[in-house]
């Protein structure tokens, strides 16, 4: 069911590591023109060139953006539809952390959360959906990478701020698939939100205590970045009149 897909633009944000890396790759070698942005495109262009020296029949395009800017984020929508017509798949994957509790955290720690988690997830759907829109493309999908953490309170004072964001993110999708409803449009809205994922997260958001890091990693069999790739190709294949709303995945042995 990924055959539809091929040729077709799928914007992936935070795409230089871990899940967006991730997606991103599984796009290309099931044919679509994957745009992938990220503040730094370094590693992006080095996976752009992988894909293409593995001979994936989709091609990565690399696109500097800071999602905490917002004429960043209008002036890539505007470059996409220059060069590539537009959005049919948008993948909001980029997010962040700090140990930022609420009793005691920084407002800018706070804010930067705010401005990712958040306001560049809702100002990258309502651009796709746009672009959708105005080229009358019916069948695109939108979907979020959320977090099991917008499902429940982890019991850590550090993740509090974070999963009040995520607790947004899943309100944000469900608020989407109303509107995209009451459109009478057959653009699709998902979540996919995942337990513990092995990746650079948890050294970034423990960023001055790599030792705690590496515990999170090390406690159970994590979940690895292609898993959830694997759950946003399940979602794309689901048949048209299927309505994927939420996939919450996690390791066997995280407790919850």
């Amino acid at each position: 069911m990924m055959e539809r897909w091929k040729g077709r633009v799928a914007l992936v944000t935070g795409a230089s590591v871990g899940i967006g890396a991730a997606v991103a790759r599984a796009l290309v070698q099931h044919g679509m023109k994957v745009v992938g942005c990220a503040r730094n495109v370094d590693k992006i262009e080095k996976l752009a060139a992988e894909c293409q020296s593995a001979g994936y029949s989709g091609t990565l395009i690399p696109y500097k953006c800071d999602l905490c800017n917002e004429e960043e984020i209008l002036s890539m929508f505007s470059a996409i539809k220059t060069l590539h017509q537009g959005v049919d798949v948008c993948i909001n994957n980029a997010g962040l952390a700090h140990n930022e509790p609420l009793l005691s955290g920084r407002t800018d720690g706070w804010r930067n959360m705010i401005d990712v988690n958040i306001l560049a997830l809702a100002i990258c759907t309502r651009e796709a959906y746009q672009s959708m829109k105005e080229r009358h493309v019916d069948d695109g999908h939108i979907i979020n990478i959320n977090s099991m953490g917008g499902h429940r309170m982890v019991p850590s004072a550090d993740e509090h701020f974070y999963c009040a964001t995520k607790y947004a993110v899943t309100a944000v999708t469900e608020g989407l698939r109303q509107e995209l409803r009451e459109a009478k449009t057959h653009i699709r809205a998902t979540c996919i939100s995942p337990g513990i994922v092995e990746t650079e997260f948890a050294f970034r958001h423990h960023n001055s205590d790599p030792e705690r890091a590496a515990a999170v990693y090390e406690s159970i069999k994590c979940l690895k970045a292609e898993d959830i790739a694997g759950a946003v190709t399940y979602v794309l294949s689901a048949p048209a009149h299927v309505q994927i709303g939420d996939v919450q995945m996690l390791p066997v042995e995280q407790v919850s």
